[in-house]
C-alpha cells in the first residue's frame, strides 16, 4: 500500500538501497561452498520476512486486546445472530452453535461473545462523481469510528483510478478526519484494486478481527483486478468482513455495481447497503458499528488436513430454547492453502 505523493521517495530509496547493496556485496563476497537455500527466488521481494513457522495456533489476550500470535490453524468466525424479526440475539452460549465445513460438522475450539477490538480499513471512493457526497460520507465514517471499540486500529484509503493510504493504523479521530478530507474527486473508480490493497494492509495488524468499510457510487471501471480476483483475495482464512455502501443512481452499470458490492459483502459475512438518499449514510454507519460490536467469535480446527487445498464452504447454525428460527451470518467459506505472510505493496 503506497502513501500519497510517495513515488519520488520510493525511487530515491530504491536507488539508495541498491547502492548500499552493491557496496556490501563488494565488501563481503559470497563464500565458496555456501548453500543457496537462503537466497531469494529471482524477481522475489527480498525485503519481506520469511513466513512464520506452522505452529500450534495461539489466539490470546494481551492487555485485553484479542490478537493472533502466529499463523493460525484455527478458523475464526465472527458471527451475527438474528431472530425471525431481525433482532440481534446476544445471550447464546457455546452449546447453541454448530459449525459445518463442506457440510461436515466441526469441533468448536474457542468461543467469545464480548466486544473485541477491530482492525478496520475505511475505503472511500474519491472519483469525480463523489464530489458532492464526500462531506456526509466522511461524517458517517468518523461516526462509525466513534461508535466502535476505542481500541480499534483504523486506516483510511481514498481511491479514484488509483488508491492511496492517506492514514495508516491509528485511533486518533483528528488524523482520520484529516485523511478523509483529502478529497480530489477526479478520475475513475478502481474499487477492486483498492479493496485488494486494503485487505493486504489489514494483514499488518495482529488483531484477530478485521473489517473493511467501503463506500462507492458507481461501477468499477479502472481496476486491474476483477471482482472474482478480489473475492478470492478476501477469502483467506480469517480474512476481513466487508461492509459496503452503494450510492448508486439509475445510470447504466448500476446493476453490475450492485451485484459487485453485494457479492463482496455476502462472501465475507458483511452487509451491503443501498440507501435511497445520502441522508441515510450516517444511520447506516451506526448500524455497521452496532453489528461489529455485537458478534460472537467462534473458532474451530478443520477436520480436513490443512494441506488439502481448494475452496471450503462454511455454515454456522444456532438453536436455543425460547427462540424460533435463528439466522447466523458469517463468512461463506475460504480458500485453504491461500494464507500469506503479512505484507502490503
Amino acid at each position: 500500500m503506497r502513501l500519497r505523493n510517495s513515488r519520488v521517495l520510493v525511487l530515491l530509496a530504491g536507488l539508495f538501497l541498491s547502492t548500499i547493496g552493491t557496496r556490501s556485496q563488494e565488501a563481503n563476497p559470497p563464500q565458496p561452498g555456501a548453500g543457496n537455500a537462503a537466497q531469494p527466488a529471482a524477481g522475489g521481494d527480498q525485503s519481506k520476512p520469511a513466513a512464520p513457522p506452522q505452529d500450534t495456533p495461539q489466539v490470546s489476550t494481551e492487555s485485553g486486546v484479542f490478537v493472533i500470535k502466529k499463523q493460525v490453524d484455527e478458523v475464526l468466525l465472527h458471527a451475527t445472530v438474528v431472530d425471525n424479526k431481525q433482532r440481534m440475539v446476544m445471550d447464546l452460549d457455546r452449546g447453541a452453535f454448530s459449525v459445518y465445513e463442506n457440510d461436515k460438522p466441526q469441533p468448536i475450539t474457542s468461543f467469545r461473545k464480548e466486544d473485541v477490538p477491530v482492525a478496520m480499513g475505511i475505503v472511500i471512493d474519491n472519483s469525480g462523481s463523489m464530489r458532492e457526497k464526500r462531506d456526509q460520507v466522511n461524517k458517517a465514517a468518523l461516526n462509525l469510528v466513534r461508535a466502535s471499540n476505542p481500541r480499534d486500529q483504523v486506516f483510511v484509503v481514498n481511491f479514484n483510478d488509483e488508491y492511496y493510504l492517506d492514514q495508516d493504523f491509528t485511533s486518533n479521530i483528528a488524523k482520520l478526519k484529516e485523511a478523509l478530507e483529502k478529497v480530489e474527486a477526479r478520475g475513475g473508480t478502481a474499487l477492486y484494486d483498492a479493496v485488494v490493497a486494503s485487505a493486504g494492509q489489514l494483514k499488518q495488524s495482529d488483531l484477530a478481527k478485521k473489517v473493511l468499510f467501503v463506500v462507492t457510487d458507481g461501477e468499477d471501471n479502472s481496476s486491474q483486478e476483477t471482482l472474482e480476483q478480489a473475492v478470492r483475495n478476501l477469502s483467506e482464512v480469517n480474512g476481513p468482513a466487508v461492509y459496503t455502501i452503494g450510492l448508486l443512481g439509475g445510470e447504466e452499470g448500476t446493476r453490475r455495481a450492485r451485484r459487485a458490492l453485494q457479492t463482496l459483502a455476502d462472501k465475507t459475512g458483511g452487509i451491503a447497503f443501498f440507501p435511497k438518499t445520502l441522508d441515510q449514510v450516517d444511520e447506516i454507519s451506526s448500524s455497521v458499528a452496532h453489528d461489529i460490536r455485537n458478534q460472537y467469535t467462534i473458532g474451530y480446527k478443520p477436520t480436513t488436513p490443512k494441506n488439502v487445498e481448494g475452496y471450503r464452504t462454511i455454515r454456522a447454525e444456532a438453536r436455543a430454547k425460547g427462540y424460533g428460527k435463528l439466522t447466523v451470518r458469517t463468512r461463506s467459506g475460504y480458500f485453504a492453502g491461500q494464507e500469506h505472510a503479512p505484507g502490503g505493496d
